[in-house]
């Protein structure tokens, strides 16, 4: 089993994030790749190759994507990635109220226009990880390995 996680970070909480399921993964025996997201192209994703997507994504401002994953994100929405497991999760910083975390929700909303399916509820992270973000990432992890297995 293949995983990828595409992140996108400034102060390294969202870094953070893709490491605790980096780590999940190596620890469930899932070859997986750390990759920043602004060098990825949707289309690229080799369907062959790859059991799940996991993006990373943080949220700042009122609402806001990352810059650096605008054009992943657009891309996205024209890319088949049918086969493919998918998860989001990242963090936020929860002083925005209504708007924390939302680049998750929009993230998830572009990935089902892709064919590719969800394997796990996004966790939305406020700031970086602690220990009980933590724990809900390895669940995460776990449910996307799952879902992939169920598949093939």
């Amino acid at each position: 089993m293949q995983a990828r996680v595409f992140f996108a970070t400034i102060t390294g909480n969202n870094e953070d994030v893709a490491d605790v399921i980096v780590a999940a993964f190596k620890a469930a025996n899932v070859a997986v790749s750390k990759e920043d997201i602004q060098l990825i192209d949707p289309q690229d994703i080799d369907k062959a190759t790859t059991d799940i997507v996991v993006v990373v994504p943080y949220t700042f401002d009122n609402g806001s994507l990352p810059d650096e994953a605008l054009d992943f994100y657009e891309d996205l929405a024209d890319t088949d990635l049918s086969g493919i497991v998918y998860g989001v999760s990242g963090s936020g910083d929860d002083f925005y109220g209504d708007d924390f975390a939302v680049a998750i929700d929009k993230f998830e909303q572009q990935f089902e226009k892709t064919g590719a399916l969800q394997g796990a509820v996004g966790v939305k992270v406020n700031l970086s990880p602690d220990q009980a973000a933590t724990k809900a990432l390895q669940e995460f992890t776990q449910s996307l390995i799952t879902t992939a297995q169920h598949l093939s």
